[in-house]
C-alpha cells in the first residue's frame, strides 16, 4: 500500500516520525560490516511475530543491551546475563531469542577465527537485481531460493533462528534487495 505524510509518497511507515525514517533512511539501503549485520539479524530475529515498529520504538534499548552489538562482547554473555536481559523491560523478553543472540553472536566470532566475516557469507547471497519495482505488497516474496541458500549456510555454521523468511527480511533491510514497491518514493533510487 503507498501511504502519503510529509508530501513524500512511502510504501510503508506513514504516520509515525521514527518508522518514517527507518523508510527513508535505512530500510533497503547497503548494510555491511559484522556488527551492523549482526544487529540487523538479532532485531528481525526479535522481530519475528511482532510488529517492526515495536522493534524500531525498543532498538536504542537493545543496543545498550546488547553491548551495540559488536559480537566480541555478546559472545562473552553467560547465564547471569540471560537473567538479566530477562528483566530489561526495554527490549523484548523473549529467552529463545535472547539465547540466540547470544549464540549467534558466538557464531560470529567463530567464523572470523576461521578467517571469514558475516559479511562476506550475507553478501554472497544477494539476488540479481529485478528490472523494476514490486508492483505490490502481493509481488513481494516472503522467501527466495537465497534466502534460503543463506539461512542454509548460516545454520552449517553455527547460527540458530534464521530461517529463509527472516533472512529474506534481513536481505530487504541490508539493501540485498530492493523492494520498495513502484510508486514509492525510495523505489529504485
Amino acid at each position: 500500500m503507498i501511504t502519503e505524510t510529509n508530501d513524500l509518497t512511502r510504501c510503508f511507515g506513514n504516520g509515525d516520525p521514527l518508522y518514517e525514517r527507518y523508510h527513508d533512511e535505512e530500510w533497503g539501503h547497503e548494510i555491511h560490516g559484522d556488527a551492523d549485520l549482526f544487529e540487523r539479524m538479532v532485531l528481525e530475529g526479535f522481530q519475528s511475530g511482532l510488529s517492526w515498529l515495536t522493534i524500531l520504538r525498543k532498538r536504542e534499548s537493545f543496543r545498550a543491551a546488547f553491548s551495540q552489538f559488536a559480537p566480541e562482547a555478546v559472545a562473552e554473555f553467560d547465564d547471569s546475563d540471560v537473567e538479566r536481559l530477562m528483566a530489561d523491560a526495554g527490549i523484548v523478553r523473549n529467552r529463545r531469542k535472547i539465547e540466540a543472540a547470544i549464540t549467534n553472536a558466538r557464531a560470529v566470532v567463530a567464523l572470523r577465527a576461521a578467517g571469514r566475516s558475516l559479511d562476506e557469507v550475507v553478501w554472497s547471497h544477494q539476488p540479481p537485481p529485478r528490472s523494476g519495482a514490486p508492483e505490490t505488497w502481493e509481488d513481494v516474496p516472503a522467501s527466495t531460493p537465497e534466502s534460503a541458500a543463506l539461512a542454509k549456510e548460516l545454520k552449517s555454521l553455527g547460527f540458530v533462528f534464521v530461517g529463509p523468511t527472516t533472512m529474506y527480511a534481513l536481505m530487504q533491510a541490508c539493501g540485498l534487495v530492493d523492494d520498495h514497491v513502484a510508486g514509492c518514493v525510495a523505489a529504485s533510487r
